[in-house]
């Protein structure tokens, strides 16, 4: 993967003002907002600044917790973990890595087998719908 590097004013350019928020400012879009938070189309989802594939519609289930949730990635190494200590909290932000976009965190409370949790904002996820 080639990684990819953009000045501030150029990821502004390329995003409207609510994915610039979320991907490049680690904002959080508000719970039962997204778009995906309920979507359940067979594909992939991509990453909104860069394209890169990060999940798929079958590692994603339904958390109850209001953000798109997926207990895998859709290739190993595709996301980056990083310490995030914002808000009083201890969590695990998540991070594309072929961009470095924020688009959410990492919990232990996900289904078997990876006992993971992807929460994701639908506001960094594009969608490719599975052709047939």
């Amino acid at each position: 993967m080639t990684k990819i590097s953009k000045t501030d004013a150029q990821w502004q350019a390329d995003l409207d003002d609510e994915q610039y928020r979320i991907t490049r400012q680690a904002g959080t879009e508000a719970a039962f907002s997204g778009v995906y938070v309920d979507h359940d189309d067979a594909g992939s989802y991509h990453c909104i600044c860069c394209n890169q594939t990060l999940f798929t519609s079958a590692g994603k289930f339904d958390s109850h917790c209001g953000w798109p949730s997926f207990s895998a990635q859709a290739e190993h190494g595709v996301v980056t973990h990083h310490s995030d200590q914002s808000h009083g909290m201890d969590r695990t932000e998540v991070r594309c890595q072929q961009c470095d976009a924020h688009l959410g965190h990492i919990f232990d409370d996900g289904p078997a087998p990876t006992g993971l949790r992807y929460c994701i904002n639908s506001v960094a996820l594009g969608f490719d719908k599975e052709t047939s």
